[in-house]
């Protein structure tokens, strides 16, 4: 029995005013005026040409992400989100979220964006240091860090996150968990606390700055998952964190394996269908491309041979217990075409099985790739 999954929507803007030198995204540097109103309009004609995918379902949440998003102006926010809400209909509690930089441009359009529908910032701040910042090629201060935090407290929107950074170049314990506290006192209802990690065809992978031994990380890793969990946040997914009632919604339905449309430059998606079959969606990388009309670079459905890694990359990043039910209400599949692996994972050690749950273990979270190999189809 085929169920189809919760349908999320995400917008991307590709645009920034530097290329930070961790970063892999689709970004472009633009040191002129953002054409936004263009770009607007043809996000808005992207999302048309995906409806038709979306078996008139409803969006329970958007994300807007980049790039740097919060470079638009607010009205070009309140067009963007007034033009969806007349191609889709969205439910009456839908999370909203846009993703900012705490620089002072940026923060002066928090409360506009809230106008807007955006009831979920997401805070880019990275770190609460200068020499951090200036590593990281980041264009605020530690001052307008705090200003930004304060200024969100104040909006109360439905949540915001701190997005936090550690294994820094050069960075020791000390450093990391200055950072964390930091970012504890402020007390956000969300807290993403990641690893940095050296990416291809980034600036840092040109020129690999010295970054702490594994040693070292795992001791920022473990003091400060402590720091967290008694301050009142879960640990949820691998680099996620939240006061109760304040996960994600978005991302939960990534991880979940639901549903989702993107739209914009480089954008995916994942669409299930009626008839049981899963349609995967890329868009156009290229600003350029993409503001000609050639918004879509590939669209494609998913073998059945595929759909079981499909499944568990996603629902294994979640440390919550997996309903055995949910493979064959999203895949269309059986448990028999996974049985033989889940039996060696659990052999394994790397999962717990119970009569209605999948739990993966300590050392599951540990070796997830080799877990996540047993899926593996020739």
């Amino acid at each position: 029995m085929l169920i189809l999954p919760n349908l999320s929507l995400y917008i991307h803007i590709p645009w920034c005013v530097k290329k930070c030198p961790y970063c892999d995204f689709n970004s472009h540097v633009l040191v002129e005026e953002i054409p936004a109103d263009q770009y607007i309009q043809h996000l808005l004609n992207d999302l048309r040409l995906d409806i038709p995918l979306t078996s008139n379902r409803k969006i329970d949440t958007i994300f807007i992400g980049g790039g740097t998003p919060s470079l638009l102006h607010v009205k070009n926010i309140q067009y963007l989100l007034d033009g969806v809400r007349e191609s889709l209909e969205l439910s009456q509690n839908a999370e909203i979220t846009i993703e900012a930089n705490p620089g002072a441009l940026e923060v002066d359009r928090f409360h506009g964006y809230k106008n807007a529908g955006v009831n979920r910032i997401s805070l880019g701040v990275q770190s609460f240091q200068e020499d951090s910042l200036t590593q990281l090629g980041r264009m605020y201060s530690a001052h307008e860090v705090e200003t930004a935090v304060h200024t969100l407290t104040s909006l109360d929107l439905r949540s915001f996150n701190i997005d936090l950074m550690h294994g820094l170049p050069n960075q020791s314990q000390k450093k990391a968990l200055y950072d964390l506290r930091k970012a504890i006192a402020l007390n956000p209802p969300h807290v993403s606390w990641y690893q940095l990690m050296i990416e291809p065809c980034t600036l840092f992978s040109a020129t690999v700055p010295q970054l702490p031994d594994e040693d070292e990380l795992w001791r920022i890793f473990n003091t400060g998952h402590k720091l967290l969990r008694v301050s009142g946040y879960k640990q949820y997914e691998i680099s996620s964190y939240a006061k109760p009632n304040y996960a994600c919604i978005h991302n939960l339905n990534y991880w979940r394996f639901g549903d989702y449309i993107g739209i914009g430059c480089g954008a995916h998606g994942k669409l299930t269908q009626l008839n049981g079959s899963i349609i995967r969606t890329s868009k156009t990388r290229h600003p350029r491309k993409f503001m000609s009309g050639h918004y879509l670079c590939k669209r494609f459905a998913v073998p059945n041979c595929s759909k079981p890694l499909e499944f568990f990359m996603n629902r294994f990043r979640l440390l919550e217990a997996i309903p055995r039910n949910e493979y064959a209400y999203y895949t269309g599949l059986s448990e028999d075409s996974i049985r033989s692996p889940i039996e060696i994972a659990i052999k394994k050690g790397f999962l717990i099985e119970t009569d209605k749950f999948w739990k993966v273990t300590k050392q599951g979270q540990l070796l997830l790739n080799c877990m996540l190999e047993l899926f593996l189809t020739d």
